[in-house]
């Protein structure tokens, strides 16, 4: 017994040690953050925005560069880069912006809303520089706002059009023996092709092309605008492979010269008037996040709730849209007397039906309260515009991926798989021929397909009735926009899906004018955890895929994410995006 104790009580001892070393050592790299993170603007600081980096639409706590760095600045959400702007537009303080564009890690639409950010903020006469060692064409979308466009003279320069590449694992699936055994509404419900086909229907063929073509001739005519060119020129300038290096991209005048990191920073010293010796006063976007951490406002809230990612069943993960998490937050936005209006920010490619009906059901209650307004982000498809189409509005960028008003449902047949790869095979009894069904141990009799058929059919029917109530349409007008077809924002407001082309900051404003409310303050939802629960609570998952995403690339680790999402496929009726597509 006593040997026991002394155990115990070492052990505990141990412990308690632990625990005091960790606080002090947490304490000492928080003080030194938070020392360093009290961040003070002077006079002509030059706000550098990275285009690589992803503004999420929810804050970014990263846990691996507080430590690194010891600073509590954090990558701002994607809002606050677009309030960030705003507020420099108007700071004495801030005398211009240098745009680093090597690479572009936001969507199209996201990356619209950040252009028509720093056009607004040329109107202060405030100087805009781009530079890059090496620019993409994405980067450039949001580049060629600025007045000055830099290259470095041995970078590179991406002038070659857009493409889309889909991934289709049915060959694989076949070399398992495994049979997807799949059901779907609307001809054009593409995200089981890559199970089922080896290369794209032409069905998905033609709703690629167009809605691809939208976001190109968009991109194209922008350029024409800002660079005093056509789009005949830059079409040809890119389907005939002229731009080989940065300057042939100053020939042709897409660029306006090519010069080394110190002669960027030679100019802009020129700009700011101050001696070639004097320190320019760099401020990133992250640390004019950190020195201006409030941004006001009083009064009456509107309520800006954020749902980004799958559509899950059940509470759902920071990364998702969990429904009882949903539903929550927004009943009580809608029972808090405080809040005035609701405004649902929507980046999501759906996920499970009924999950998307549940936060629709709710979507539907705090209408009948109060105004409801959605903004589109980069994609509000399938689940996303299922749970959208009960708001007042819908606010879109003529580039977000929407539509997709279509069901699916994959049950897959893994008896042969077990027999030929594993030598496992399945025997039972049953009460009924329908008592087995949806068991991945046998392929499906005629009847259980059947059955599972008629749910989907039913499934689409209710989506279809829950855009023509919102959309005040005819049931049979959706019919001829649904049928799982993807649409750019474009096409979707000449359909009725979306009401008026803008960002987050247009459905808010258009939510305080139908609340008529002339001073009022923003609450955002959900809360993001602190950086002390992120520490304490250490998200496992979150950090592999984390570190994969630095292994693998945003591109490679985009196919990972769709492999995982075939899993997820199987559980239960899906109103879902076509599979995950990359443009380059």
């Amino acid at each position: 017994m006593k040997s026991f104790l002394k155990i115990f009580l070492a052990v505990f001892l141990a412990l308690t040690v632990f625990c005091f070393v960790l606080f002090f050592v947490f304490a000492g790299v928080a003080g030194s953050a938070m020392s360093k993170s009290a961040a003070v603007i002077g006079e002509k600081s030059v706000l550098e925005i990275d285009l690589s980096k992803t503004y999420a639409e929810r804050q970014q706590k990263d846990l691996k560069d507080v430590i690194q760095s010891e600073s509590l600045e954090e990558t701002p959400s994607f809002f606050d880069v677009i309030r960030l702007i705003e507020k420099a537009k108007d700071d004495k303080n801030i005398s211009g912006i240098l745009l680093t564009a090597n690479g572009n890690g936001n969507g199209f639409a996201n990356s619209d809303e950040i252009r028509n950010a720093l056009v607004d903020f040329k109107s202060s006469k405030k100087f805009i520089i781009a530079y890059a060692d090496m620019m993409s064409q994405r980067a450039y979308g949001v580049a060629n706002v600025a007045d000055k466009i830099y290259v470095s003279p041995k970078g590179f320069f991406e002038w070659v059009g857009f493409s889309v590449n889909y991934m289709f694992l049915k060959g694989t699936l076949d070399k398992l023996d495994i049979k997807p055994q799949i059901f779907y509404a609307g001809k054009f419900k593409s995200a089981t092709e890559p199970l089922r086909v080896e290369k794209m229907t032409e069905a998905n063929r033609l709703q690629t092309t167009v809605w691809l073509e939208d976001i190109y001739n968009d991109f194209l005519l922008k350029t024409a605008a800002e660079r005093k060119t056509d789009t005949a020129t830059l079409y040809n300038l890119a389907n005939t492979g002229a731009i080989q290096t940065p300057e042939d991209a100053v020939k042709y005048k897409l660029i306006d010269g090519v010069k080394y990191d110190d002669e960027i920073k030679d100019e802009i010293k020129s700009r700011l008037k101050i001696d070639k010796d004097t320190k320019i006063g760099f401020v990133s976007i992250s640390k004019y996040a950190s020195a201006n951490s409030g941004f006001g406002g009083k009064g009456d809230k509107i309520a800006v709730i954020y749902a980004t990612g799958d559509i899950v069943d059940g509470k759902g993960k920071e990364d998702n849209i969990g429904s009882l998490n949903y539903i929550d937050l927004l009943r009580k936005a809608r029972l808090d007397k405080s809040i005035k209006a609701i405004v649902v920010r929507v980046n999501s490619g759906g996920g499970s039906a009924l999950a998307s009906e549940n936060i629709w059901r709710e979507m539907s209650l705090a209408k009948k309260e109060k105004p409801l307004m959605v903004s589109f982000g980069d994609v509000a498809a399938s689940g996303g515009y299922y749970i959208s189409a009960a708001a007042d509005s819908i606010f879109a960028s003529k580039n977000t991926i929407t539509g997709s008003i279509g069901v699916f449902g994959i049950v897959p047949d893994m008896s042969a798989f077990f027999k030929n790869k594993l030598g496992v095979t399945f025997d039972g009894v049953q009460t009924g021929p329908l008592a087995n069904a949806g068991n991945m141990d046998h392929p499906m009799t005629e009847q259980e397909k059947q059955l599972i058929q008629v749910s989907i059919e039913k499934i689409y029917t209710d989506f279809k009735k829950r855009v023509a109530e919102g959309r005040k349409k005819d049931t049979a007008y959706v019919e001829t926009i649904a049928q799982g077809r993807v649409w750019t924002g474009l096409k979707a407001k000449e359909a009725g899906l979306i009401d008026a082309y803008g960002g987050l900051n247009a459905a808010i404003a258009a939510a305080a004018k139908k609340a008529k409310l002339d001073d009022y303050k923003i609450a955002e939802y959900p809360k993001p955890a602190s950086l002390i629960e992120r520490i304490l609570g250490l998200d496992k998952a979150a950090m592999t895929h984390t570190k994969m995403q630095e292994q693998l690339g945003p591109d490679y680790y985009n196919v990972y994410r769709q492999l995982l999402k075939v899993k997820d496929m199987t559980n239960g009726a899906q109103a879902r995006l076509p599979f995950d597509f990359i443009i380059k």
